[in-house]
């Protein structure tokens, strides 16, 4: 297997930006890093800012487990920006592939 090959499936698979530092492209695989975990700290805070009324009434209430019907009930408010969140990462994953495709051979 070349090492282009290798790169393709470590960012396809394993973490996007991943490819371009096995290559040697280490600026554009650490921003294509830094941009994968900026989304997903994003996406980590919009779940709990949607969550959180349902957390709190719960342990206001004394309860331990939380209904799965709660939980979509108060994560449709985030829903649309949840959705650009995922489409965004979905973004910077296909970049870091296409990158790699087009590049020139090693």
């Amino acid at each position: 297997m070349n090492r282009k090959m290798k790169a393709l499936l470590l960012s396809a698979f394993v973490l996007p930006g991943l490819g371009q530092i096995y290559l040697g492209r280490k600026a554009a695989g650490g921003i294509i890093i830094a941009l994968v975990n900026l989304i997903l700290l994003l996406a980590l805070f919009v779940l709990l800012k949607g969550l959180s009324p349902v957390i709190a009434s719960q342990i206001a209430a004394g309860a331990v487990v939380i209904a799965p019907s709660e939980v979509m009930k108060a994560l449709d408010g985030v829903s649309g920006f949840g959705k650009s969140v995922l489409a965004a990462f979905f973004l910077v994953w296909v970049f870091s592939v296409v990158e790699i495709i087009k590049s020139p051979e090693n």
